[in-house]
């Protein structure tokens, strides 16, 4: 007797950022978050996670591509130092994290925030091949004088296709 098995794969799109009360002109931000001088700290984390969604496909599944659309603001908190900004994802419950991007920093120093948009498709890479997973925007200053403070844009989205066997 033979059987075939035929994987079921998923599409999923989510704007799982910064979301809030409504705005007039419909640009939310997720709450600000201060760093700790120059240790990262997370301003946004998020988990992609579609096991036992009620009417969604469910699931455990092996992750063939993920496109990601991550707008953020980061700033320093005086005048001295710039805030850096990195994306992170992970299989769920792992350790270890894997940098999307390299870590970006302000052009100048100073409080007023400079937005960042970094987008893109991508193969898994090791520790961030399943679903569910996790990412997260992380700023921190590049000096010791002051602190990072960033927040998330809610058009930020994720979008993964991923195979169930």
């Amino acid at each position: 007797m033979s059987r075939v098995i035929v994987p079921k794969i998923i599409e999923i799109v989510e704007y799982p950022f910064g979301k809030g009360a409504l705005t007039s002109d419909g640009i939310q931000w997720s709450a600000e978050v201060t760093s700790s001088g120059q240790t990262y700290t997370t301003v946004e984390s998020i988990t992609i996670d579609e096991i036992g969604v009620t009417g969604g496909p469910g699931g455990e599944g092996t992750i063939t591509e993920v496109e990601l659309g991550i707008t953020w603001s980061q700033k320093a908190d005086g005048a001295t130092d710039k805030a850096i900004g990195l994306i992170q994802a992970r299989n769920k419950g792992n350790a270890t994290w894997v940098d999307l991007m390299t870590a970006v920093t302000n052009t100048t120093a100073g409080t007023t925030y400079e937005e960042k948009t970094y987008s893109g498709r991508f193969k898994p890479a090791t520790t961030f091949t399943k679903v569910p997973f996790d990412v997260r925007v992380q700023v921190k200053s590049n000096g010791a004088t002051n602190n990072a403070v960033g927040k998330v844009k809610n058009s930020s989205y994720v979008r993964v296709i991923y195979k169930i066997a």
